[in-house]
C-alpha cells in the first residue's frame, strides 16, 4: 500500500500531519525525525515530510535529519522546523527574526508549483514560529510570501524538495488538507488506497490467518479501544476461541465493571472472565504519588496478576490480543524505528508480557496503525452501540492518575462519585458530545469552608473538559456560566467530602498552533 513517511522533530502536531493525510486515503508512518533513513523506509513509501519541532533548526544540538533524504529520490516536504532543516542542508540559513508569526496569516503563492496546484493564489495559513529562513541555498527558489514579506514556501527548481514555513495540517489552515493533498497524491504520485474498510477486511483476514482453530486472549479495559478489539475478534473468529479478561483494578468508573460485562456479552462473547483485583492494585500504589510511578506500579501489578489469571484459566499456546493503538505505539517509544523519545509509558505496550509476545509473534494488535477517530468509526462499522463509540477516553491507570496525590479507597470513592455526577450532567444537559474528554480531578489540597452552621475542611475536585476536532489539538470549552456553576453546587452536596469546585481552563498557550 502506497504511504508517506513522516520523520517526527518532536513537533506537538507530527501526529496530526499523519491523520490530515489518513483522511486523504493515503496511509502514512512516522519515525524519530534523526533516524537513519535506510533504517526506515520500505518499497511502498512514496515521499517524506520532515515535521515541525519546538527546537531550533540554526542550533548545533538541533536534531537533523539524515542527509540522504536530499538523494534517496522521494519527494520531500519540510514543515516548518522541517523546511528549515532541509534549506540548512542545501546551504541556506534559519535564524530567529524580530518579525515572529503566530496564528493566522495571509499567504500569497506565485502560482508556479505543483504544491499548490488548484490553491487559491491568497489564502489565510497558520503560523507558529519565532525562526525564519533567512537565504534559500542550492537552487531553491521561494513560491510564496506571508503578509510580513517572509518566505512562507520554497521549491528546489530540479530535484523535488519543498519547504513550507506554515502548517498546513492545522485545521485553522484554510488550503492545508488541499496542499497535502498535492504533495501526497499529485507530487509523491501516492494511490488513495487507505480505508477503514479497506482495513476491517484486511485485519479480518489477518485475525483468521494467525489465529487459525486456536485460542485468542483479549486482555480488555472495557473502553473503546479495547471494545472495538473485542467486537473485531468476535467478527473474524467463533465465539468459542476468543477469551476475553477484564481485570477490575478498583480504579474504574462506577459501575463501570457491570457495564462492561453486560456489553461484552451483547457482542457475543461466550469466554468472559472478571478478576476482582482491587487490593492488589491498591497495595502496590501505596505510598505513591509521583503519576509515572504510579504508571509504572500499576502496569507492573497487571503483569503480575495477568499472569496468574492466565495460568489458571487460559488453554496453552493461546495468541494475546490487545487494543493498542498508533498513538500508544508512538508515545512508548515503538513506533518505525524503534527510537521514538518515551511520552509516557502504556502497560499494553511496555509491560514483559506483551513484549515477550511481540518478540514470539504471538501478538495480535488488530488497532496498532489506527488513531483514536479511526477506532471510533471502526466501531460504527462493526455495528457497536454509539454510546460505547462515543465514550469520553479513559486512562489504562484509571481514576488512579487523576488522584494528584497518594491513591486510597476513600479518596477513590470521592472521586468515582464526583466523576459520575458530571458526566450524567454533562449529559442531561446536552453537552456530553460537545466534548472531546470530561473528568474530575482530586487535587491534593483541602479547603475550609461552612456548611449549615458547621465548620468543614474538604477536598478541592477541579472539573475539566476539552475541545478537539480532532483528538489531538485542544481548545478550551467554552463552559455555559449557568451549567458549570449548577454542575458544582450539585457535586458539593451529593459529594459530601468535596467542599469546593474548581474548573480547570488550561490549554496550550495562544503561540501554538492548536489555539483559535
Amino acid at each position: 500500500m502506497d504511504s508517506i513517511l513522516i520523520l517526527d522533530f518532536g513537533g506537538q502536531t507530527t501526529q496530526l500531519i499523519g491523520r490530515r493525510i489518513r483522511d486523504i486515503g493515503v496511509y502514512t508512518e512516522i519515525a524519530p525525525g534523526a533516524c537513519r533513513l535506510s533504517e526506515v523506509l520500505s518499497n511502498e513509501m512514496k515521499g517524506i515530510i520532515l515535521s515541525g519541532s519546538p527546537l531550533s533548526a540554526w542550533k548545533e544540538d538541533s536534531l537533523k535529519p539524515d542527509p540522504a533524504v536530499l538523494n534517496c529520490g522521494l519527494p520531500v516536504l519540510g514543515i516548518c522546523y522541517g523546511f528549515h532543516q532541509l534549506a540548512i542542508l542545501q546551504g541556506g540559513k534559519a535564524n530567529p527574526l524580530p518579525c515572529r508569526e503566530y496564528g493566522r496569516s495571509r499567504a500569497v503563492h506565485n502560482g508556479r508549483s505543483p504544491l499548490f496546484a488548484g490553491v487559491k493564489e491568497e489564502f489565510s495559513s497558520w503560523m507558529s514560529h519565532g525562526d525564519s529562513v533567512t537565504r534559500l541555498g542550492g537552487d531553491f527558489q521561494a513560491i510564496a510570501q506571508s503578509e510580513n514579506g517572509l518566505i512562507a514556501a520554497a521549491a528546489h527548481e530540479t530535484l523535488p524538495l519543498f519547504g513550507v514555513q506554515f502548517h498546513p495540517e492545522a485545521s485553522h489552515c484554510e488550503e492545508g488538507s488541499h496542499i497535502l493533498e498535492n504533495f501526497a497524491v499529485g507530487i509523491c504520485g501516492c494511490r488513495k488506497q487507505w480505508s477503514l474498510e479497506s482495513c476491517l477486511e484486511e485485519q479480518t483476514a489477518l485475525i483468521r490467518e494467525r489465529a487459525g482453530s486456536g485460542n485468542v486472549l483479549l486482555l480488555i479495559s472495557g473502553g473503546v479501544d479495547s471494545t472495538v478489539a473485542a467486537a473485531l475478534l468476535l467478527r473474524a473468529l467463533p465465539p468459542k476461541q476468543v477469551w476475553l479478561m477484564y481485570i477490575d483494578t478498583g480504579l474504574m468508573r462506577k459501575g463501570e465493571t457491570k457495564e462492561v460485562e453486560a456489553n461484552l456479552k451483547l457482542l457475543g462473547a461466550e469466554n468472559l472472565l472478571i478478576i476482582n483485583a482491587e487490593e492488589c492494585f491498591l497495595s502496590a500504589l501505596k505510598g505513591l504519588n509521583d503519576p509515572e510511578e504510579k504508571r509504572r506500579a500499576i502496569g507492573d501489578t497487571f503483569i503480575q496478576v495477568q499472569q496468574a489469571e492466565i495460568a489458571r484459566h487460559i488453554p496453552p499456546d493461546y495468541l494475546l490480543a490487545q487494543g493498542t493503538l498508533y498513538t500508544d505505539l508512538i508515545e512508548s517509544g515503538k513506533g518505525v524505528g524503534g527510537q521514538a523519545e518515551v511520552i509516557k509509558s502504556h502497560h499494553n505496550v511496555s509491560s514483559p508480557l506483551v513484549q515477550a509476545k511481540r518478540d514470539a509473534g504471538e501478538l495480535l494488535e488488530p488497532l496498532s496503525r489506527l488513531y483514536k477517530d479511526e477506532v471510533r468509526r471502526l466501531g460504527e462499522l462493526l455495528g457497536i452501540n454509539p454510546a460505547i463509540v462515543a465514550r469520553h477516553p479513559f486512562p489504562g491507570p484509571g481514576l488512579a492518575i487523576r488522584i494528584l496525590s497518594g491513591v486510597s479507597k476513600e479518596k477513590l470513592s470521592i472521586l468515582r462519585e464526583a466523576d459520575a455526577l458530571y458526566i450524567s450532567e454533562l449529559k442531561a444537559r446536552g453537552l456530553y458530545g460537545q466534548i472531546w474528554q470530561a473528568f474530575c480531578i482530586l487535587l491534593p489540597v483541602r479547603s475550609v469552608g461552612v456548611t449549615g452552621d458547621a465548620r468543614e475542611y474538604s477536598y478541592v475536585l477541579a472539573l475539566r473538559a476539552v475541545v478537539s476536532r480532532d483528538g489531538m489539538s485542544a481548545d478550551v470549552f467554552d463552559f455555559p456560566m449557568k451549567d458549570l456553576l449548577e454542575i458544582s453546587a450539585k457535586i458539593t452536596n451529593a459529594v459530601k467530602q468535596v467542599g469546593r469546585v474548581v474548573y480547570d481552563v488550561s490549554s496550550k498557550p495562544p503561540a501554538t498552533i492548536e489555539w483559535e
